[in-house]
């Protein structure tokens, strides 16, 4: 129940549609279909038939303490037992039901409560608000814009190692140079005298959530 709930919350704050949820949970609809009736009968969603579900207040907030868990555990994994960020994802998957209150707490207190996961997406407090978790995707922007890398997606290892081996990680600077018409947006990562220009296929840009643009004059 809880990944459907963290599901329909990162997939956004209005409705989301069945087809969605199991595409993205990689089950048939059906299956969907007979969580959702679940999920309805305990208050944790709001269903309109043919115009999808949403959480209501309770169902947010089970949601966001999961995604809580997950971001404190990759955090763990990545600066307390050297894990590399392509590979806490998968894990913090596996963990996130699991953990106790005790167990949060002395996480947070060996990470001196941390404010990001090691993606750069925001870890909800311990009041359980929903983050500010808006942003513009790199492929979004045109030649000329500088950007700073704020966080990137994290379900896809491949990408995650790309990334970083060229430097496109949170808090790195990113100019672009060059907006294919095919799908391609090549950057240039890095202050002027260290620079490495990297091409970046448009699903992967997608990927990447930048702020502090600053548009060409």
């Amino acid at each position: 129940m809880e990944d459907y709930l963290k599901t329909i919350y990162q997939l956004g704050d209005e409705k989301v549609r069945t087809s969605e949820i199991a595409e993205h949970l990689g089950v048939e609809q059906p299956s969907v279909t007979n969580m959702l009736e679940k999920l309805d009968e305990r208050g944790l969603v709001e269903r309109e038939k043919y115009k999808g579900v949403e959480l209501t207040e309770e169902g947010k907030t089970v949601a966001v303490e999961v995604v809580r868990h997950h971001r404190l555990i990759e955090a763990y994994l990545a600066e307390a037992l050297d894990y590399d960020w392509s590979e806490v994802h998968d894990e913090a998957d596996r963990l996130e039901h699991h953990i106790s209150e005790e167990f949060e707490e002395k996480v947070v207190a060996a990470l001196d409560d941390p404010e990001r996961d090691p993606h750069g997406a925001p870890i909800p407090d311990a009041d359980l608000s929903p983050p500010d978790e808006t942003g513009e995707t790199l492929d979004m922007h045109t030649e000329g814009d500088e950007v700073v890398v704020e966080r990137v997606e994290d379900d896809d290892p491949e990408v995650l190692r790309y990334l970083d081996e060229h430097g496109v990680v949170p808090s790195a600077k990113v100019k672009v140079i060059e907006v294919a018409p095919f799908g391609m947006v090549t950057v240039r990562v890095g202050d002027e005298d260290d620079a490495e220009e990297v091409a970046l296929p448009d699903e992967v840009a997608r990927c990447v959530v930048v702020g502090s643009a600053r548009k060409p004059a």
